[in-house]
């Protein structure tokens, strides 16, 4: 009887704010919203000094960008449980691995070729294995990160192999 009663016990389901998933969920979305706020305390350029868009504006994108990006997988989370596991994936380790070689090859070499390679290399990690689409993330990837912080921010990249071969054309 006694067992029956335990049993009972622990198939009734946790409040939504002791699972793990929303906790994780709610520190994220809680530190991106003080991230937010400390925002609008920025100075305004003014527009002689500004190059591109107002410093200010990037940040509150790409915070407004987490926060909905979070709360998707939050939403997701809830439709499909997380499995558990007890030990993290090898792609994983292989990821955190590529960004110190992505560092090394951005300083040493170049920017825009270090973005290639971390793309390729972390899409290969995770599984994918055609090299149509392999070759078509290294190339498109890297040029609308390229445009993006060339034209709409305004921001060059550092010198570098492949850089300084499109800032001297």
């Amino acid at each position: 009887m006694n067992n029956v009663q335990k049993q009972k016990r622990a198939n009734k389901s946790l409040p939504f704010f002791f699972k793990d998933e929303f906790k994780v969920s709610f520190i994220i979305i809680f530190i991106s919203i003080v991230l937010l706020i400390s925002t609008f305390t920025f100075d305004i350029v003014p527009p002689i000094l500004n190059r591109g868009i107002q410093p200010a504006t990037f940040p509150k994108g790409l915070l407004v960008l987490i926060i909905t990006l979070t709360s998707i997988v939050y939403y997701l989370s809830i439709k499909k449980p997380w499995d558990i596991k007890k030990k993290l994936p090898q792609p994983f380790f292989l990821t955190l691995l590529s960004f110190i070689f992505f560092i090394i090859i951005s300083k040493t070499l170049d920017f825009f070729l270090a973005i290639s390679l971390l793309s390729v290399f972390v899409s290969y990690c995770w599984g994918e294995r055609r090299i149509i689409y392999l070759t078509l993330v290294s190339i498109i990837f890297p040029i609308i990160v390229f445009i993006f912080f060339e034209t709409i921010l305004g921001l060059r990249f550092p010198p570098g192999i492949i850089t300084n071969i499109y800032y001297q054309v």
